[in-house]
Parts: structure tokens; sequence; C-alpha cells
């Protein structure tokens, strides 16, 4: 199964978000930053590199909060990781994405995510600030 990792980084109660750009795939999407897990390496690893890649914050490190798993129309099942961020090296930075933007976590519903992220985002929203790790 394809794993992804997807990156919580909070910053003065407002989470990091990005907007994918027209030409790939579920064009103008917002989702967190992140991305596939590659064979050699573990999600932590993925993690930080991904986050070097998209945003070039270096040295990325977080928790596990959960593990979903979601089937887009025509695609294999996705096992998509969240982690929250605790730490990095550097100010996140857009390289590769339409758009990024600090929002605050009750407006994520208000944002057109992509549809394997929906459930963790109504729980995300309705639970900001407190122990995310009861989830």
């Amino acid at each position: 199964m394809l794993q992804v990792v997807a990156a919580l980084i909070e910053r003065d109660g407002r989470v990091l978000i990005c907007r994918r750009t027209a030409q790939q795939a579920h064009p103008l999407k917002w989702e967190f930053p992140g991305g596939k897990v590659e064979p050699e390496e573990t999600p932590d690893e993925a993690l930080a590199r991904e986050l070097e890649e998209e945003l070039a914050i270096r040295q990325a490190a977080g928790r596990e909060l959960t593990r979903t798993r979601f089937t887009y129309p025509g695609k294999p099942a996705v096992e998509l990781i969240f982690y929250q961020v605790g730490s990095f090296a550097g100010e996140p930075k857009n390289l590769i994405f339409h758009e990024i933007r600090w929002a605050l976590p009750g407006e994520l519903p208000n944002f057109d995510f992509l549809e394997g992220d929906h459930e963790f985002i109504e729980w995300y929203a309705a639970n900001a600030g407190r122990d995310l790790r009861l989830y």
C-alpha cells in the first residue's frame, strides 16, 4: 500500500496549508505539505525529505498523530500518516505550490482540500489547542 506523510506545521495558532498547482494531480486542491514514502525510507525520513523539497526546511521532525486510509476512484488505497511537526531548521518557503498560507484550524473546512484529508480536518478543526495525541 502506498504511504503518504502529511505535516501539520503550527505557528501562532495557525497551521501551514499548501495549494497544488493547476498542473498537478488534483489541481488547485489544498493539502498539508508532505508526500509519498519511498520504498527505501521510513515515514519519518520521508517527512524530512518532503519538507525540504517542498518548503526548503531542514531536519524536520515530529510525532505521528494518526494514520487513515483513503481510496481515490480508480487508484489503489493510500495510507495517510499525519504528523505534528515539532522542530525544523529554516523558514518555510514555497518551492513547488501554487500558494501556501497560514490558516486557523477552524477555517480549514472552508478550503477545498483533497478528499483523503476531510475526515482528519474535521477532527483537527474541532480539537485544535487540545492534546492531539488523543486522536
